[in-house]
This record gives structure tokens, sequence and C-alpha cells, in this order.
């Protein structure tokens, strides 16, 4: 019995041990899934509270409704011309502010209908929305579109930046439920119809409306309130200014969205084509000037906010002026750009191109091109600086340097001729020889000297202009010289107020730095005028004095001039932005009739002025006098009256010498002749004359005596005879 008994204890234990067994895992799964729930449950609990008290603090700190509407959300910048007139305003316009009953029906309706379609069921974020989004990434290609509501956009725009990051894409769920619990929805669908960002400058409906339809948004249409609402994706792609297929197509969707949600009947045909869209003029060249002056703000102005009123150098009448001239002057096919200085730098007038809306691209002050002939003027400057003068005479002949063989346009070669010449004739084989005497790097650093802020190559052909420079630098090496060899720099910012009047900014004037001697800086421009008065820029005269230099490169791809008169520095360049021929095209052509036209408008109200061409030269490089020849007076042996010899530095006692021999036999010469020797000096051989004879007297005594104005020879130029090594 005892054994009965055991045997049927000992299988209900292990009949138990199975169920237990069975049971087990069972009661695992369930105490895990229990422990989610209840720590999930936990965790909700606190990213709820944590969630809502973001949102409660960011309500609590968030702006007042009335404070939201007087927040703009950039800088309106008005720019003046140096007289006060207002010659553009850039940064956001926000025309006239709408409250909700104001804005038609058929605009909240478009927005909404593209934008966000719950949007009056959402609490600021869209779950649905976020969920489908997430949906498509996950079975689609993996990105996740935009998901922003209405709410979450004016949170953006109002408060935050548009880095696309998690943290920035918190803040603005935080801020839009913060937007939600603080204001209605027409509240919040107001402050969106009235600062979001339309393009083209335009924030708010109203300002869209008049920019491009020339009317406020109280008077939208349907297909015109389809076409707004179709910019908030992209501004500038859609733009009906920039691309009317485009906007056309944009508004055709916000229409069939409008349709399928019924907020327009069905039935309803509307033809966004049909809308007359505001003539869009074209901006004019103000805005090359604009494009270069105002990034300057950036160094001269603290950070700032608030509107501002910038008060340029920029002369109203001078900017016409100069365009006119440029668009009448410039090739067909080709650009035309000029640059204009005032004495100080001041920008007077600056043409980029001959159509901004065409191109914005700003030729003055960012194109790369070559000046051909213009840079001749710091190989002549180098050259006057080394001891040369206007006069002076150089041969124009062939030219071999390192196998480099310039040639001039001729096709001749001119003989001896003087610098003056050479430099009003553009003589290229002249100007290679001034290079190679006074070195190529020379030249380069006369280049930047002067201002040239390029990269400078310094093989033998760079002194015909190969370096590519832009315009606004070669105007301020030429202004640098009307300015008698002083500094220049060009600016085009005078002041700064905010729209109260509070300064900002004063420009002041800079020190200047002599960069050439005054006698360089008259040399040159002696060179200038004539070039202007008798050589390759005689379509650049004006009836008063002008001073320039013609450049043209090879095969007419740029044509160049640069020149002052009274004060006013102007360069012009025209040419093929491809860079390719321009039929015809010479810097002494269309470039110097466009710089003619404009400067007679320039200086018309200025006094003429005469240029300072006296050339003061130092003592170094001044002509030998009778004193230099001849000794100091008081170092001669005289004879007094009674016919003795008085030695130098004696008090007048007679003293025979046994120079007494370098006299004239008669005894009544003053001074030594020359070739006469003294004791103990080796013997002189005599003096010829140009058949060879012997001369009892030298040239040089004879011009000093006679008084005689002998031409000055050639200027020997010699021919190097290093092996420059050329770029393959």
């Amino acid at each position: 019995m005892e054994k009965r008994g055991s045997r049927r204890k000992l299988a209900a234990r292990n009949d138990r041990a199975r169920r237990a067994a069975a049971d087990r895992p069972q009661s695992r799964w369930r105490r895990w899934l229990r422990r989610v729930v209840v720590w999930g449950g936990a965790l909700v609990l606190l990213g709820v509270l944590f969630l809502g008290l973001a949102v409660a603090f960011a309500a609590r700190s968030m702006p007042t409704y009335y404070q939201l509407k007087a927040t703009q959300t950039a800088q309106t910048i008005v720019v003046r011309a140096r007289d006060g007139t207002e010659i553009v305003e850039l940064g956001p316009s926000f025309g006239k502010w709408l409250s909700s009953d104001e804005i038609p029906q058929v605009m909240k309706d478009a927005m909404v209908s593209v934008e966000d379609r719950r949007f009056y069921s959402h609490l600021g974020i869209d779950p649905y929305g976020l969920a489908r989004a997430l949906y498509v990434a996950v079975t689609g290609d993996g990105r996740v579109s935009a998901t922003s509501t209405i709410t979450q956009q004016l949170a953006r725009n109002v408060f935050l930046n548009s880095n696309r990051s998690l943290d920035r894409k918190a803040r603005e769920a935080i801020l839009a439920m913060a937007l939600e619990s603080k204001f209605t929805k027409e509240q919040i669908l107001e402050l969106y119809l009235n600062k979001v960002y339309f393009g083209g400058g335009a924030y708010g409906i109203d300002s869209a409306s008049r920019k491009f339809f020339s009317h406020p948004a109280t008077e939208l249409s349907t297909a015109e309130a389809a076409i707004i609402a179709g910019l908030v994706k992209a501004p500038s792609r859609y733009s009906p200014t920039a691309d009317v297929d485009a906007a056309v197509g944009r508004a055709s969707v916000v229409l069939r969205l409008m349709k399928e949600q019924g907020r327009i009947p069905p039935d309803v045909t509307v033809d966004p084509s049909a809308v007359n869209l505001k003539e869009e003029k074209g901006q004019n060249s103000v805005r090359y000037f604009t494009d270069w002056a105002l990034p300057q703000l950036d160094l001269l102005l603290p950070e700032t906010f608030e509107p501002i009123e910038v008060w340029t150098t920029l002369d109203v009448g001078m900017q016409r002026a100069a365009t006119a001239s440029i668009k009448a002057n410039t090739p067909a096919g080709a650009q035309g750009a000029m640059v204009s200085l005032d004495r100080d730098g001041a920008v007077l007038a600056l043409v980029g191109g001959t159509d901004y809306v065409e191109t914005s691209f700003n030729r003055a002050t960012d194109a790369l091109r070559q000046p051909g002939s213009s840079w001749k003027l710091f190989v002549y400057l180098a050259a006057l600086e080394a001891g040369y003068t206007p006069d002076d005479r150089v041969v124009d002949t062939p030219v071999d340097i390192g196998g480099w063989k310039p040639r001039n346009s001729s096709g001749r070669n001119a003989g001896e001729i003087n610098l003056r010449t050479a430099f009003a004739y553009s003589i290229n084989t002249v100007a290679a020889q001034l290079g190679n005497e006074v070195g190529f790097g020379t030249v380069a650093s006369m280049a930047r000297r002067f201002g040239i802020t390029t990269p400078i190559n310094t093989y033998p052909a760079m002194v015909l202009g190969s370096n590519e420079v832009r315009l606004i630098d070669m105007v301020r090496a030429f202004a640098a010289v009307s300015d008698k060899g002083h500094s220049v720099e060009p600016y085009g910012i005078l002041k700064v107020t905010t729209a109260d009047g509070k300064l900002l900014y004063q420009h002041e004037k800079r020190r200047q730095s002599q960069l050439v001697p005054d006698y360089v800086a008259a040399g040159i421009t002696d060179l200038l005028q004539t070039a202007v008065n008798t050589g390759t820029g005689r379509a650049a005269q004006i009836g008063r004095p002008v001073a320039g230099k013609t450049g043209t490169t090879s095969s007419n791809k740029d044509g160049y001039f640069v020149g002052f008169s009274s004060g006013v520095t102007t360069g012009v360049w025209m040419g093929r932005d491809d860079n390719g021929r321009v039929g015809g095209l010479q810097g002494g052509t269309a470039p110097a009739r466009a710089f003619a036209a404009y400067m007679r408008y320039a200086v018309k109200d200025r006094p003429v002025e005469e240029f300072d061409t006296d050339l003061k030269l130092p003592e170094w490089q001044l002509e030998p006098d009778d004193e230099y020849l001849l000794g100091n007076p008081d170092d001669y042996y005289f004879i007094d009256e009674q016919g003795n010899l008085i030695e130098p530095g004696t008090s007048g006692e007679p003293r025979r010498d046994p120079f007494d021999e370098a006299f004239d036999g008669n005894g009544e010469g003053q001074r030594p002749r020359p070739g006469a020797q003294r004791p103990g000096q080796a013997p002189q051989p005599p003096p010829r004359g140009a058949d060879g004879a012997p001369q009892a007297v030298g040239d040089d005594f004879l011009d000093q005596a006679t008084g005689a104005d002998r031409e000055r020879a050639p200027r020997p130029i010699p021919t190097p005879n290093v092996q420059i090594i050329r770029p393959q």
C-alpha cells in the first residue's frame, strides 16, 4: 500500500511539473507585457506632462496678438542718391494689414486647401498627416515629405529659421500648439496670410496682390487667389513675373484641391491663364550699383534688423547718362559696362550690363577681362619712374624676347620716335622693350601699387594687357593718376541712418598715400593727354582736356577705354560674355564714344581743368649745367687786374704756376682749356668731331659755350640676352 501511495504522489508531482513548464513562457510573456504597459504608460504620461508644460511655458512667454501683428520678419532698406533722392527700396513690402473679415473667403479656402486641409480640426500639428508622411517614406523612397501645418509655418516664420533639423522641428511643433492654445483659428489664419512670403519682396497677400495684379487683396478673384496660394511652396519657382506657365500650372493644382475638398463647386470653371498680370517694369541699372554697395553694410554696421536708409554717392543724372551711353554704343550681341569715380573715389555712376532684368551679372565689378593696351599705363609709369621722360627718343623696331615677338597692330615699325608718340599710338614693340628694360616684375609691382587686385603674371606678354582685371580696378588706377599720383579707394556709401534719422555710419575720408612722385604723375598725364589729342583715343574728345588710354585684345574680344577730365575718371569695357569676337570692336571706337557721350554730361557743370604736365625732375635726373661741367667758381684759377695768377681759396697773392700753360698764349684766358692737363696727369686723347678729325674742344663744351640746342640722341634700349621661359 505504501509503495502504491508513493507512486501516486510521484505521478502527481510530475504532472504538476509538466503543467508548470507548459505555463512558464506564457506567464513570462504576460509579465513583460504588463511591465511594458506600465512603464510605457508612465513614459507617455511623463511625455504628455513635459509637452504640456513646454506648450504652457511657450504660450505664457509668447507675444500678444497685437505684438505679433507689429513684428516685421525682415529688414527694409531705402537707398538714396547723393542728393537724397530715393532710388530704390529693397527688402520686404508688407502692403496693408487685412483683418480676418477683410480677407476674401476664397483666399482663405485656397490657402487651407493647398497648405493644410485639416487646419480647422487639428491642435497645431496634424497627427494624421504626419503618420501618412511616415508611411509614404517607409514604403516609398525613404524621404519624409513636408508635413508642416499652417500654424507650424507661422511659428517658423515668426520665431524660428528654416534649418531642417530635428531640434527645430520639435520647437516648431511646441510653438504651433502654443499658438493654437493662445489664439483662435481665425486669428492664426489672419496672422499667416498677412505675414507669409510670396516672393519678389512681397510679404502678405495684400503686398502680393498689388505686386502681381495691381490691386488690393480685398478684390482677389478665385483664379488670382489660387495663383497667390500656390506661391507659398516655392515663391521664386512659381512667381508669375518669373515663369507664367509655372505659376498657372501650380494654380491649377490649387483649384483642383479646392474642388476635391468641396470649397468651390465642381462644375465651376476657373482659368488662371486668363488672369491679367501686372506688367513688370525692367529694373534699371541702379541695381548693379546696389548689388555692389549694399553687401558692404555687413562690414560697416553692427547687426540690426530695423529699417534703415542708405545715402550713397550715386548721382542720378550721371547714372542715367551712363546707362544711355552704354545702351546706345554697345555693339549688337555684346555687353557693356562703365564705372565713373569722382576725384576722391566716390562712385558717381556704375553700369554692369545692358539689361539688369536679362542678366544681373555685374561686369563692372565682377567680370575678369583683359584690358589690352590700357594696361600700358603701368608699363610707362614704371619707365618714367626709372628715369625716362616723354621726350626721350626710342626706336620702334622688331623685338624678340625669349622667342616672343610682339607686332604692332599696323604691321609696320616707325623707327626712331619719342616716348610720347609711342604711347599715343600704342606701339607694342616699344612697350615690350620698356617692360623688358625696367623688368616685368617691376611693371607687375606698379600695377599692384595702383590697386589691381587680381593675379598678375610676369611673362613678357603681360606688357600688352594679357592679365585679366576688373574694370573698377582699372578705373581706380587711372583715378590715382588724375589725382597726381595719390591713392584712391572707390566707395559708394556716404552714411546710414535709421528710419527716424539716427546716424549709424558716416563715411570718413581715408588717408592717401603718394604712389609715385609728382613728376612721374605729370609725365604719364602728358602721355595720356596726347593719346586722346592725336593718338588712338581721339574719339574720346569732349571739347576740354581729356587724358586716357584705349585697349583692344586679340580678335577684338574686348574693347577698353579709361580716361579722366575735370576730376571725373571713367572706364568703359565692351565685349561678349562668352569671350567671342565682336566685329569692329576696338577701344578707340565704341568704348571711346560711350566715354565721350557720358563725360559730356558728367563734367558739364564743372570748371575746365588744364592738366599739370610740367615735369619738375629730381636732381639726379636733371641735365648737367655749367657749374656741374666746369666746377664751382670758387675753385677756379683766375687772373687779377694786373695779370697775376690767383690760386683757389687765396686772398689774391699772385703766384706763377706750371699750370699757366693751360691758359691761352696771350695770357688773357680765364679758365683752363678743356683737355688741358695738370702736371703728372696722363695725356688725354684729343676730342674728335663727327668726321673723325681732331677737335680742340669737345661737343659738350661747345654746346655749353654757344648755347646750341642739340637734339638728344635716341635713348638706347638694350636687347635682352637672357632666355625667358614661356608657358607651354
